[in-house]
């Protein structure tokens, strides 16, 4: 059985480790044995570390960290401090971890919208984490079709030949 750890943060203004849960727990059972391990963290510069530690301590195989920076230009400081807390946890470990961030500003002040981004998201993200340790070709197969999380596809550049 593979373990995959879902952290994300009391900051953050919609659960967003529920929204993996549940993307996860709706996978049909193809035989693919796996877990999940919850942990919740005050903000997400604490995420990295408690990556790790999943990783270390309880066996994860890949983990999915999320967490929602505000708005404010020092949020954004603040997140990429801690984007590279997380590649650094990557690298330490050698294993994946998939961050999922949901910045306040990409949905221009509007509550719906900022909570359908995340749901988006933390969803496919989610799912992401699950096709990388049981499914990596379906992630070959849409490689280069512009695949988003939290808005629409961008879609495959048109070539004329």
């Amino acid at each position: 059985m593979k373990w995959i750890g879902v952290v994300d943060t009391m900051f953050s203004r919609v659960n967003m480790g529920e929204i993996a849960l549940e993307a996860l727990a709706a996978k049909p059972d193809r035989g693919q044995r796996f877990d999940v391990v919850r942990r919740t963290v005050p903000g997400f510069k604490d995420l990295a570390v408690e990556a790790q530690l999943l990783i270390q301590s309880h066996g994860c195989a890949i983990v999915l960290v999320m967490g929602m920076p505000g708005a404010e230009a020092v949020d954004q400081i603040c997140a990429h401090e801690a984007s590279l807390g997380v590649m650094a946890a990557k690298l330490r470990t050698s294993t994946h971890i998939l961050e999922a961030f949901v910045h306040e500003s990409e949905a221009g002040g509007d509550e719906a919208q900022l909570a359908a981004i995340c749901r988006d998201r933390c969803a496919k993200h989610a799912l992401n984490a699950y096709d990388m340790l049981f499914d990596p070709g379906s992630l070959v197969a849409r490689a280069g079709g512009g695949v988003r999380q939290g808005f629409a596809d961008a879609g495959r550049v048109k070539v004329e030949a």
